[in-house]
């Protein structure tokens, strides 16, 4: 019994959890959501800094001209005490020596045969210091758990010392290809062959969005062979999706194959078009797609319905964004199902691309949305607002 778009991404949501926490190094977690609170472990800066080039002086003294001795550079360590009546030489970065409290900069700094005369009217207490712990003090909270860790993230935990993070993992994810007519680009193709494309496409989305722990595999049409090669991929990967044979054709084992593989069966049929005979089911911690065989569907199922178990499994939120947009033309489509169409969305209006059926994936290739329209929609004017989810943007 086929069941609506709106029951099939709540019965995902529902079953779909986080993956099990790991630890990995800060160089690898880049992505990920953090699993526990980070707290600092010292102030940072964890001592006076100056924030420039220039002199460091005692604030006090300031009325009086001070013989400069010494230099302090961003990485020395010389902890002398800066005596009365002398300044000494600064660059950026580097420790105040104890007894200064302020810094002039060099551009407003008066020298003359090793003294240095300050022009009390430009100098306040404190300039161009950066106090211990200005950027987080010692036992602050750094970043709370359920941070996804973005580029300044990681930035920011490794200059404060942080070498380890506990995180949710990305998945490990198999894409297995089912169909005895699918050769692979770049061979000669014989009459009744259809080149491959189904893993492309979704091996380059989940890279876009940073999975990369992506394996493909390929089988014929034969339900043995289906049932080893699926078995295994479940032993091994968190989430399988398997392309083609979801139908109840002679030829379509990816059902039988699943359920004699242990799969439990959360739904099979959604009232769509693409993909109606889409399924989706589980193994314990681990979860199954049977995506439809045509690529137009596999991508449409993929970014309305995988996407949102990939999200509940690592925290991080890739589900499609949704946008109200203004139909550039009439539509007409029957009632009963669901309809994602690719679309071209561009300043508050969206025109549905020709070319809309499931084997053709040249409107996809040019789209950046999906315009949805709901299973009691018929016809459609120019100018009425629809529903669009907006197709990633990321980058490689």
């Amino acid at each position: 019994m086929m069941i609506t778009v709106t029951e099939a991404k709540s019965l995902i949501s529902a079953h779909a959890h986080l993956l099990p926490v790991v630890r990995l190094p800060l160089a690898n977690a880049g992505g990920l959501m953090l699993a526990e609170d980070v707290v600092a472990r010292c102030h940072i800066p964890a001592y006076p800094q100056s924030s420039m080039d220039g002199y460091a002086f005692a604030y006090a003294e300031r009325l009086s001209s001070l013989r400069i001795v010494d230099e302090h550079a961003a990485g020395d360590r010389l902890e002398r005490r800066l005596e009365p009546g002398t300044a000494t030489r600064i660059f950026t970065g580097a420790a105040l020596p104890a007894g200064a409290d302020t810094i002039l900069m060099q551009e407003k700094a008066e020298v003359k045969d090793g003294l240095l005369y300050i022009p009390d009217a430009l100098v306040k207490k404190g300039d161009h210091v950066r106090p211990a712990g200005s950027e987080i003090e010692q036992g602050s909270m750094a970043l709370p758990a359920s941070t996804i860790l973005r580029p300044p993230a990681i930035g920011f935990l490794a200059a404060i010392g942080v070498a380890e993070v506990k995180v949710i993992p990305s998945p490990r994810i198999c894409i297995i290809v089912t169909g005895n007519e699918l050769v692979q680009p770049g061979t000669d193709m014989l009459y009744g062959e259809v080149y491959e494309a189904s893993s492309y496409a979704l091996k380059a989305a989940l890279r876009a969005l940073q999975w990369n722990d992506v394996e493909v595999l390929h089988v014929r049409d034969d339900l043995n062979q289906m049932v080893d090669l699926l078995g295994g991929a479940l032993r091994k990967a968190d989430i399988v999706l398997m392309t083609g044979g979801v139908s109840v054709g002679d030829h379509d084992h990816t059902v039988a194959a699943a359920s004699q593989c242990g799969v439990e069966q959360v739904f099979h049929k959604v009232k769509q078009k693409p993909g109606k005979p889409f399924f989706f089911g589980k193994k314990e911690d681990r979860y199954f797609f049977g995506l439809p065989g045509n690529p137009a569907s596999v991508l449409t199922c993929f970014y309305e319905y995988v996407l949102i178990c990939l999200s509940c499994m690592t925290g991080r939120n890739m589900v499609l964004k949704e946008r109200k947009a203004t139909l550039g033309h009439d539509h007409r489509k029957p009632a009963g199902l669901t309809h994602f169409l690719r679309g071209s969305y561009q300043d508050g209006q969206v025109h549905i691309g020709t070319g809309q059926e499931s084997y053709k994936l040249r409107s996809f290739a040019t789209a950046n949305c999906i315009v949805v329209l709901p299973e009691t929609t018929e016809a459609l004017s120019a100018g009425m607002e629809v529903d669009i989810h907006l197709l990633p943007e990321y980058g490689y």
